[in-house]
């Protein structure tokens, strides 16, 4: 079995009615990232999906963080969703060269250390399945080759075509394995290993209620059962089988569910392999 990785996607959120303040961070913390990697080994960093790293911020995380802790990093949404990028800049988002450089430099300080764990490319569920988005899947994931590298894809398009996973096998990228409520449009829960160097899972909850209708807090309001971390182990575990290195992430992040279930996950893995033996 490969090394698992159990984390959370974000380390800190310090506002709202979602906060973890009071929920995962005793209050008064100062250094979250600290507390955190003292609980978990590894973090999805969400914030280089905004803009690109300052390589001052990677560095910092760094010193703060074990020597064996790894960072994997959302890739930027000018390169994933365009449209999100242009309403939230005013901004056109054609990709340039410029814009590699500035990302690769943001995360230069993690990879120089061995803390980069991948790089994730996740894209929404408007990016569908056609030729001209095929081209620059592929043409994305060559600019970024010398990262290992995990993909996102969310509509049904790209499960329903055996030619995805044979392009994301021929670039040794990892096919994004999500737990999310399940709609017409959604991608198959049950995706093939696209790489034995890399797997990726990311649990966003099943809050189907609020998923459409939510906000960036509330639709992620979903606590998992023992029963349904229980089921989520037994798939981690079956990953590892056939992988060198897997990363597993809560993204249920309100009022600190998300550290909750990783803390869960990691028990019931533990308590599992032990009956195993």
């Amino acid at each position: 079995m490969g090394k698992i990785y159990i984390g959370t996607s974000g380390w800190s959120y310090p506002k709202g009615e979602g906060t973890w303040n009071g929920y995962f961070y005793p209050k008064g913390t100062k250094n979250e990232l600290g507390f955190y990697s003292q609980c978990f080994n590894c973090v999805e960093i969400n914030s280089s999906f905004y803009t690109p790293l300052n390589p001052a911020y990677a560095w910092n995380w760094v010193k703060k963080t074990p020597p064996d802790f790894l960072f994997t990093v959302k890739l930027w949404q000018k390169f994933t969703h365009p449209e999100m990028f242009e309403k939230a800049t005013g901004k056109p988002a054609a990709v340039a060269d410029a814009d590699v450089d500035i990302f690769n430099r943001g995360i230069t300080p993690l990879e120089a250390v061995g803390k980069l764990g991948a790089v994730l490319a996740q894209f929404p569920s408007g990016f569908i399945n056609t030729e001209e988005n095929k081209l620059y899947l592929e043409a994305l994931l060559n600019t970024f080759s010398q990262y290992p590298l995990a993909v996102e894809l969310r509509h049904s398009s790209w499960s329903d075509d055996n030619q995805t996973g044979k392009l994301l096998s021929s670039l040794d990228a990892a096919w994004v394995q999500i737990d999310e409520p399940v709609f017409k449009s959604s991608v198959s829960q049950d995706l093939p290993l696209t790489s034995s160097k890399l797997a990726y899972l990311r649990f966003h909850g099943r809050n189907a209620q609020n998923w459409w209708t939510g906000n960036t807090e509330t639709r992620y309001r979903y606590l998992y059962p023992p029963e349904e971390v229980s089921e989520l182990a037994e798939r981690v575990k079956k990953t590892a089988g056939s992988t060198q290195t897997t990363f597993a992430f809560f993204n249920n992040h309100w009022q600190g569910y998300a550290p909750k279930n990783a803390t869960d996950l990691k028990q019931s893995i533990q308590a599992q392999l032990m009956l195993e033996e």
